[in-house]
């Protein structure tokens, strides 16, 4: 089930994506949250008459970096040994559709496309054979990264925690299994032209073993976002580009750069 959050006469609710082209999409409306048991409303309205919203509000956002061999060798970095977490804050994240705001800070913004996976129940140390239990499904992101300024600072929270520094969409994809995840096409293109191009296979770290590894360290809560990096590829963004993430079996997410106001 494709679930998606949306806003429709200043009201927000959620609602399962259903059809296959894009200007047929509705959507049926959720009652209450999907985090728990739920009953589809049958009150059905086109995707086109509303706005998604990113698909989820997380807490925090726990992404691993250097993740895929080839994208840690084009930054000339070693490949870790053990997963590589950062944090992106709960305001970095922006929906589908809407502007990433150039930061006036940095002179050198990066796409990274990467697949999400988005918790489904609070969880602590989850063993390895229970992850695919927290685990409420999956999503486009976009790692978007002030270079200039990671490469400056010892620390990455400005460089990839600034506003709208993490688009979430178009929906969260709920009946990939980790199998399925596990071995995914993972494309980014930029006004059309294509820039990146994986597989989730190729991480060098699992999602088991990303999920195991953070949460041995702190409680993930329903809504919590995985990001578990980025493959080959990534290149700047400039005001005016249009960036787009594809992952097979989910979706595409689609934004545009402009300057911030």
């Amino acid at each position: 089930m494709r679930i998606a959050r949306f806003s429709i006469d200043g009201n927000v609710a959620f609602g399962a994506v259903e059809g296959d082209q894009q200007d047929e999409l509705v959507l049926d409306i959720i009652k209450g949250i999907p985090f728990t048991d739920f009953e589809l409303s049958g009150t059905k309205v086109p995707v086109s008459k509303v706005r998604l919203l990113p698909p989820v509000l997380p807490s925090k956002v726990v992404a691993f970096g250097r993740n895929y061999a080839e994208h840690a060798r084009e930054m000339g970095d070693e490949v870790p040994d053990a997963p590589f977490a950062f944090f992106k804050p709960a305001t970095s994240v922006t929906g589908p559709g809407d502007e990433i705001q150039y930061p006036s800070f940095s002179e050198e913004v990066h796409h990274e496309a990467e697949l999400a996976v988005v918790i489904g129940r609070l969880c602590r140390e989850v063993p390895r054979e229970r992850v695919e239990d927290v685990i409420f499904g999956y999503t486009c992101a976009n790692d978007v990264t002030a270079r200039d300024v990671q490469r400056r600072e010892k620390q990455w929270a400005r460089a990839k925690g600034f506003d709208t520094s993490c688009p979430l969409g178009p929906w969260v994809e709920t009946d990939l299994d980790l199998a399925a995840a596990g071995d995914l096409t993972v494309q980014l293109t930029v006004n059309g032209e294509q820039r990146q191009l994986g597989r989730t296979s190729e991480m060098i770290h699992s999602i088991e073993d990303l999920i195991v590894n953070i949460s041995e360290a702190m409680t993930l809560l329903p809504g919590d976002v995985i990001l578990t990096g980025t493959p080959a590829g990534v290149g700047p963004l400039n005001v005016g580009d249009e960036v787009a993430v594809t992952i097979e079996g989910i979706g595409t997410l689609t934004n545009k750069v402009v300057k911030r106001g």
